[in-house]
């Protein structure tokens, strides 16, 4: 699965899901969203290094791990960001031959 393939499935699901539960998705939504999974994984990194309570859950971790990644795909389609143009000029181009 590439980027493009991978970005367009996520907006088909935040589409369905926001439908079925009514849910607003204002100009920020989506940035908040981003900061509010990113708050979940950090609870789970926290619990699985032994520096929270509740039990340590690697699937967890993962789940959480995707869901900011799903929101950050969300959040740069609404922002116009090209993240794969993004990419090679923030860090792909160190790859290449000087």
């Amino acid at each position: 699965m590439n980027l493009a393939d991978l970005s367009a499935s996520v907006l088909r699901i935040s589409d369905i899901y926001a439908a079925e539960h009514g849910i607003e998705r204002s100009g920020d939504w989506a940035l908040l969203k981003v900061q509010e999974e990113l708050g979940e994984l950090t609870a789970e990194h926290l619990r699985m290094s032994g520096r929270a309570r509740g039990v340590a859950d690697a699937g967890k971790l993962g789940d959480e791990a995707a869901d900011v990644l799903g929101m950050l795909l969300i959040y740069c389609d609404r922002a116009g960001i090209d993240l794969e143009r993004a990419m090679q000029r923030k860090w792909l181009h160190w790859l290449e031959p000087r």
